[in-house]
C-alpha cells in the first residue's frame, strides 16, 4: 500500500485531476487535460489484487465479482478523497481515480458568470448542469450549492454516486447520501427524500425516467432540484430528457417539464492563454419564450431563443467564447476549436454580428 499511497500523494501534489492505473503499463496522471506518465514501477497483477482487496469497501466486493466494475470513494488521510472506478479490461482489473477537492472552488475562482448565482437562488424548479464527461459540470454544481450554503438557511439533501465534493454546514444544513454506502440506489434515496424535509435536492446525475419523474414531482411541490445530464448543449438537454420516456409519455412529460424547468447550464472546458482551463458556458433560462417552445414541441428553435435571450441572462457557446477572447483569457484559435459555429465566431472577431436566431424566430 505504501507505493499506492505515494502515487496518490504525487498526483495531488502535481495537480492531477485523474489517476489511471492498469497492469503492465505506466501509471498515468491527467494534468490540465494532458496525460502524463508517472515515474514509478509498472503495476503487477499481484500488486493490483492487493490494492483492490484493501480499498474496495467490504459490501461492494460481491458487486465487483458479479459486475466486473464498481464505483466508490476512497479517503487517504492527509492527502484527500478520491472518486474511484475499478473495472476489468482484457481479463484484468484497472482503475481510474478522480481527486475530489476538499474545498469547493468559489465562483470567481472558476470564472463563472454572476447569473449562475441568481439561478442557484431559485426558490423552486429544476436546474440542470449539462456537458460531456470532464466538462466541469459537477464542479460548477458544487459551487452553486456552496453559494446557497454560504448565504441562505436551507436544508439541502444530496444523492451522489459517489460523493465528489464534501460540504460543511454554513448557513444551510447539508446531508450527503452516497449510493452504495448510505443508500442502496438513487431510486431508493429518491423514494424517501421528500419525507426528509428538504428545501433543495441535489441528484448527482439524471439517469432514467424514474429519477426525472421524482425530480419533477419535487419541483412541482415547491422544491429546488439540481442535477447533471450528459449532453453537448443546453437545448439538446430537453430532447435527452424526453428520450428517457416511452413515445406515448413524452407529450405529458414535455408539458410538465415546461412548467417546472428553471434553467439548463452547459459547459465546455477551454484551454487558457496561461495554460490552465476555464469553462465556456451556455445558459438557457426558462423564459416565457422558452417555455412556449417546449410546450409546443418546437425544440429545434431553442438554440435561437438562447442566442436572442441575452437580456434575460442567456448566452450560447459562441457568445461565451467571444467574451473569453475579449477578456484576454482565451486565444482565438482555441475559441474556434470549441465553438458551435466557428464560421459565425470568426465573423464576430472581424466585427460582423449576424443574428441567425432573430431570423429563425422572426
Amino acid at each position: 500500500m505504501e507505493l499506492f499511497h505515494k502515487i496518490l500523494r504525487a498526483g495531488v501534489e502535481s495537480g492531477a485531476s485523474d489517476i489511471h492505473v492498469k497492469i503492465g503499463g505506466p501509471v498515468i496522471y491527467r494534468i490540465n487535460r494532458d496525460l502524463v506518465a508517472a515515474e514509478c514501477p509498472y503495476p503487477t497483477e499481484e500488486w493490483m489484487n492487493n490494492i483492490i482487496d484493501h480499498i474496495v469497501p467490504k459490501h461492494l466486493h460481491k458487486h465487483l465479482d458479479e459486475d466486473r466494475a464498481v464505483d466508490f470513494s476512497y479517503m487517504l488521510p492527509g492527502v484527500g478523497r478520491f472518486r474511484t472506478n475499478i473495472f476489468q479490461q482484457r481479463g484484468s482489473f484497472a482503475f481510474a481515480m478522480r481527486h475530489v477537492k476538499a474545498a469547493v472552488p468559489a465562483f470567481e475562482q472558476l470564472g463563472l458568470p454572476e447569473i449562475l448565482k441568481e439561478i442557484a437562488e431559485a426558490p423552486r424548479g429544476i436546474v440542470l448542469l449539462a456537458g460531456t464527461t470532464g466538462s466541469g459540470k459537477s464542479t460548477t454544481l458544487a459551487a452553486m450549492i456552496e453559494h446557497v450554503n454560504a448565504h441562505f438557511k436551507k436544508h439541502i439533501v444530496t444523492m451522489e454516486d459517489p460523493i465528489e465534493f464534501v460540504f460543511e454546514d454554513n448557513q444551510s444544513i447539508i446531508e450527503q447520501r452516497e449510493v452504495g454506502l448510505d443508500t442502496k440506489s438513487f431510486h431508493a434515496a429518491l423514494k424517501h427524500v421528500l419525507r426528509q424535509d428538504p428545501d433543495i435536492i441535489m441528484i448527482g446525475e439524471m439517469r432514467d425516467a424514474t429519477s426525472f419523474m421524482a425530480a419533477m414531482s419535487a419541483a412541482d411541490t415547491g422544491h429546488t432540484v439540481f442535477s447533471t445530464v450528459h449532453t453537448t448543449n443546453s437545448s439538446q438537454s430537453v430532447t435527452r430528457i424526453l428520450d428517457f420516456f416511452q413515445s406515448e409519455e413524452r407529450e405529458q412529460v414535455r408539458r410538465q417539464l415546461a412548467s417546472c424547468l428553471k434553467a439548463v447550464i452547459c459547459q465546455r472546458m477551454v484551454r487558457t492563454v496561461s495554460g490552465g482551463m476555464t469553462p465556456a458556458i451556455e445558459i438557457m433560462i426558462n423564459t416565457q419564450t422558452v417555455r412556449k417552445m417546449i410546450e409546443e414541441n418546437r425544440l429545434d428553435k431553442l438554440a435561437a431563443a438562447i442566442e436572442t435571450g441575452t437580456d434575460d441572462g442567456m448566452m450560447n457557446f459562441n457568445q461565451s467564447l467571444f467574451k473569453l477572447v475579449q477578456a484576454g483569457k482565451v486565444n482565438k484559435e482555441e475559441a474556434l476549436l470549441k465553438a458551435t459555429n466557428p464560421q459565425a465566431l470568426e465573423m464576430n472577431f472581424k466585427g460582423i454580428f449576424l443574428s441567425e436566431g432573430k431570423r429563425i424566430l422572426g
